[in-house]
């Protein structure tokens, strides 16, 4: 074997074992695995694999005006839209007039009672008016008697006290008998104290009333409010005074403004959120118990951040995500979704203006990442 060979040969097991040294390296492959554990899994397309799974992509755009976020919330009644109709007689419903979820005027009726009490404190009112009269006459003539001085002043006192004891009787069983609507044939007209929606009819035809429940309740929907759920991202962030939109209808565009009034101070243990209260502007479309998503915004903040397609963003475990662009691969990355509005969605963190993320054939990345 002539020196040539022997060079070649020798050449060749340094270039092998190069190879070798530098494949099996340790801070080589780690460098490799925290590379491409950057973002999260990556997968490696060819161009043809992008065509067959239909993978299209588009850039993220710059957006400003970003919202804070996008809470769950539930629509409800201010305190002051429930109004309990009661009566302070006890008695039998005679006859009712209207049936649970009907609307109502101020003042129209919804049942008549027949009450023992009322005629009894009926009666009371004849005798209290017959007694102030007399009371009244007394009064009078002692007065004069005392001016004469026939008789002694503190007598025509007298008299003008229990002038006034007669007026506070008269007076007392006049409201009361107006306040629940009696009459003199022993019947209690129940009335609606305001105009709205009869929220629950506690009695029926035949059946007792005076108990510890009112018999109606009547709800003014002409005022709603929001109960927000805030997760703890956005405790501290959310304050009141800021501005909340809903959409008045599942699938419209049509939204409905209101302002935050309230935000609690603590995190509920369990579910690891925040209830923040809102009054809404308006009430169209909406109805209390309804559950819907409240878009929360600061009025003084100029957010900013990016928007995509909707169709970019999926759901994996509790994370939203896209699938990045870079270099012939997918990359997935967690994103913080703000909010969705006109086929685009708001994004307020992980995502970078001008980056390439997939609008179709993200069913297939998410499929083919999980497998990897």
């Amino acid at each position: 074997m002539n020196r040539t060979t022997l060079a070649g040969l020798a050449a060749a097991a340094l270039a092998l074992a190069g190879g070798v040294y530098f494949a099996l390296r340790p801070d080589a492959r780690v460098e490799e695995r925290s590379e491409a554990a950057q973002d999260g899994p990556a997968g490696a397309l060819s161009a043809e694999q992008v065509k067959a799974l239909g993978v299209r992509t588009e850039a993220a755009v710059r957006a400003e005006g970003v919202p804070l976020g996008t809470v769950p919330a539930q629509v409800t009644l201010p305190p002051q839209a429930k109004v309990a109709v009661t009566t302070p007689f006890t008695g039998t419903v005679a006859q009712l007039f209207v049936l649970e979820g009907e609307n109502v005027a101020r003042g129209a009726p919804l049942a008549v009672v027949r009450a023992a009490d009322a005629v009894q404190f009926s009666a009371a009112l004849q005798r209290a008016r017959a007694d102030l009269a007399l009371e009244r006459a007394r009064a009078q003539r002692l007065e004069t008697l005392a001016k004469e001085g026939v008789v002694a002043g503190a007598r025509a006192d007298e008299a003008r006290a229990s002038l006034r004891q007669s007026q506070a009787t008269v007076s007392e069983n006049q409201r009361l008998l107006a306040l629940a609507g009696a009459g003199a044939d022993g019947t209690v007209t129940l009335r609606a104290p305001i105009a709205g929606r009869v929220a629950h009819v506690g009695v029926e035809t035949g059946g007792g009333v005076g108990g510890d429940e009112a018999p109606f309740v009547i709800e003014n929907t002409a005022a709603l409010t929001l109960d927000l759920q805030l997760p703890e991202r956005l405790a501290g962030k959310v304050r009141p005074g800021m501005d909340v939109e809903v959409a008045a209808r599942d699938g419209e565009a049509t939204r409905i403004a209101g302002r935050i009034v309230s935000v609690g101070a603590s995190l509920d243990p369990q579910t690891r959120s925040i209830l923040a209260k809102a009054r809404l502007d308006d009430t169209a479309g909406l109805v209390p118990g309804r559950g819907v998503m409240a878009v929360i915004r600061d009025p003084g903040g100029a957010g900013e951040g990016v928007s995509v397609p909707v169709s970019a963003v999926t759901r994996i475990g509790e994370a939203d995500v896209v699938f990045v662009a870079q270099k012939g691969r997918f990359v997935r990355r967690d994103v913080q979704l703000v909010a969705e509005a006109g086929g685009r969605a708001l994004v307020a963190e992980g995502l970078k203006a001008g980056e390439q993320v997939a609008t179709h054939g993200v069913a297939e990345l998410k499929s083919l990442l999980a497998e990897q």
